[in-house]
């Protein structure tokens, strides 16, 4: 890893018919160009079936889900180790979406650890951040359920638990990284959550539903510092 941190846009291109086979991958195409252009971390999720394609691309691309499992004798899941023999860098863990135990979560991070790779483990509010930090996975993503797709960004309704988060991980857990996300829908937005002390923020519908796309991740880019 770089020895300075650089500001992240993770980009959870969920299972929108817009994120879907060609179109997913060209959204991935177009985060890995922002990113090398703006020098922002940009990180891309697509759905599980165009993983390695978009390695191929480049860019830095997660998966939206891990299993906590070993490899071996599982039916339906994906492993650390199958996601970094695709060559990705890391995973989602514990969405709202998708939402699991903590115990899950704990052998989930160990997995992708044990792999080298990083997790982004997604929290509903300060409390659980903090709480969820403790296990030691690289982001910690503070995610408010209720304003997941509103539009109205957590960093302009909540922006006291995106500050509690902050103040709470860097005390009790301080080599964790702490993001944004919900709501999470223009440059402001981006801006005004860099302004609230986070090291990133994570979107999904704003950016894979955008009518440029590009042009609304260079404008983020522009505002994450």
């Amino acid at each position: 890893m770089a020895s300075k941190f650089k500001p992240l846009i993770a980009l959870n291109l969920k299972a929108y018919a817009e994120s879907s086979g060609e179109k997913g991958l060209k959204l991935c195409e177009i985060a890995a160009m922002v990113s090398m252009v703006s020098g922002v971390r940009i990180v891309a999720c697509p759905d599980a079936t165009l993983l390695r394609e978009a390695v191929r691309i480049g860019g830095e691309i997660f998966s939206q889900e891990v299993s906590p499992f070993e490899a071996g004798a599982r039916t339906g899941w994906t492993t650390a180790l199958q996601l970094a023999q695709a060559g990705t860098k890391g995973s989602l863990v514990n969405h709202s979406e998708h939402r699991v135990g903590e115990k899950e979560i704990e052998k989930a991070v160990a997995q992708l650890n044990a792999c080298s790779l990083e997790s982004m483990v997604c929290a509903k509010d300060a409390g659980e951040s903090a709480q969820l930090a403790k296990l030691k996975p690289t982001f910690v993503a503070v995610e408010p359920p209720e304003l997941i797709g509103s539009g109205i960004s957590v960093s302009t309704a909540k922006p006291e638990v995106v500050t509690d988060a902050v103040a709470l991980i860097r005390k009790s857990s301080p080599g964790v990284k702490v993001i944004c996300g919900a709501g999470v829908s223009t440059p402001a937005d981006v801006k005004k959550a860099f302004q609230l002390g986070v090291d990133g923020v994570l979107l999904a519908s704003a950016y894979v539903k955008a009518k440029d796309p590009k042009k609304l991740l260079e404008d983020m880019a522009s505002q994450a510092d």
